[in-house]
């Protein structure tokens, strides 16, 4: 189904993901208090290291026991405005205990950037961590990265990055693959939905800097893409369309995950048994 661009209410409906789901407040307390006690219970955790000058450039790491540990580069969401990398630590344990090092960076939050800085931040994060992986016992060879919501849109975009144009010394394909979860990849309804405007202020030009469903498909590492079965139909349109643009070679997967919503997608992934946690394993080598 084509997104109703002229209806307003429409596409408040379909992308308000707090109104859409009544326990959502619960949840989002509910990740904090696990990510509290998961920075707690990570002795080797290494916080707020700066990547860059810049606002909110920051990240935390949480390091496997072994060195040569592949790395985990988790981006957090919030349609760019929201959340904190604090917010999402409790995605690492389970990582950590199947031997791969977690980092979960920080960014800037809209108004006060806009979403193309976010991913330009996104970018530095990234080639930080390529260029420090050693520093914390991580193998750069064995990168990959995951992102919800619009940290989905961000590890999409990062997988079609021209990393050369980032730094001379990265190699042309850092990632050895990206799992989006309930990622936006189309940002033209986005632009054009009441209750995000004011923060997120898009142009058209922007929106067509960053779409990454209509870049052409990445050369280097493949993208997984997920999505809650029981997301509005926006979401699950955005989740068929970057298979459909980038093609089944770059997609490999894409699939929903039954019984959950926006929020509740996020289990699957820190669940050892989860299918989202399998994913991540595979692009990680240790599936």
């Amino acid at each position: 189904m084509r997104p109703r661009l002229d209806d307003p209410a429409w596409l408040d409906a379909q992308y308000n993901n707090r109104a859409r789901v009544p326990e959502a407040m619960a949840i989002l307390a509910r990740w904090a208090q696990a990510s509290a006690l998961a920075r707690e219970g990570s002795p080797g955790k290494r916080l707020d290291l700066r990547y860059g000058d810049g606002p909110n450039e920051t990240l935390d790491v949480f390091p496997a026991a072994r060195p040569g540990a592949p790395v985990l580069f988790f981006i957090h969401g919030g349609y760019w405005r929201a959340l904190d990398k604090s917010d999402l630590s409790f995605v690492a344990p389970s990582f950590v205990a199947d031997g791969a090092t977690v980092v979960v960076p920080n960014y800037a939050l809209c108004p006060s950037v806009t979403v193309e800085d976010i991913a330009l931040q996104m970018a530095r994060a990234l080639a930080w961590t390529w260029r420090h992986a050693a520093d914390f016992g991580g193998d750069a060879s064995r990168l990959a990265v995951a992102g919800h919501s619009a940290g989905g849109h961000l590890a999409a975009m990062l997988l079609a990055c021209r990393w050369k144009l980032v730094g001379e010394d990265l190699p042309l394909a850092p990632l050895s693959g990206a799992l989006a979860i309930s990622g936006l990849y189309d940002l033209e309804p986005v632009r054009l939905t009441p209750f995000l405007q004011g923060d997120l202020r898009l142009t058209p030009s922007q929106v067509a800097r960053l779409s990454p469903a209509f870049f052409p498909r990445p050369k280097g590492g493949k993208l997984f893409a997920a999505v809650g079965g029981d997301e509005s139909d926006e979401f699950l349109r955005h989740n068929q369309l970057i298979r459909d643009q980038w093609g089944p070679t770059a997609v490999p997967v894409c699939e929903t995950i039954s019984g959950s919503n926006h929020f509740t997608v996020l289990e699957s992934l820190v669940d050892p048994a989860g299918r989202l946690h399998e994913l991540a394993l595979r692009l990680l080598g240790l599936r």
